[in-house]
């Protein structure tokens, strides 16, 4: 399970992300990348300064078992990667159909070599 705090859980935070974000698209899934937030509205609490990920993974995955399932995977893979994130970014991870049959060694690699893409020099 990710901390509260390094979740994104609101339509206009996936939506910044994946409007004005960074992509890179992997077999089993895409990745949307947004280095720094943008700023918070007034009224709103201070956003944490730490790396934040957020998953979408839609019907055209599997059914509820086998979505619940990836999500559950994907979101393993990711703790395990979040340190790598400056504090302050926010990543978006899009699961792909073949996301259902893949194992979880599969889906942390195509994770890794995304993040790389991401995090890289941006030649690409």
């Amino acid at each position: 399970m990710l901390p509260a705090q390094a979740r994104l859980r609101r339509r206009p935070e996936f939506t910044a992300v994946v409007r004005t974000g960074r992509r890179a698209g992997r077999p089993t899934m895409v990745l949307h990348y947004l280095p720094e937030r943008p700023a918070q509205p007034a009224g709103d609490l201070a956003s944490p300064a730490v790396a934040r990920a957020g998953f979408v993974v839609g019907k055209s995955v599997g059914n509820s078992v086998v979505r619940h399932r990836v999500t559950r995977r994907l979101r393993a893979v990711v703790r395990a990667e979040l340190d790598r994130l400056p504090r302050g970014a926010d990543l978006v991870v899009r699961a792909r159909p073949e996301a259902a049959e893949a194992t979880s060694a599969v889906l942390q690699r195509d994770l890794t070599k995304g993040l790389d893409r991401l995090l890289g020099d941006g030649a690409r």
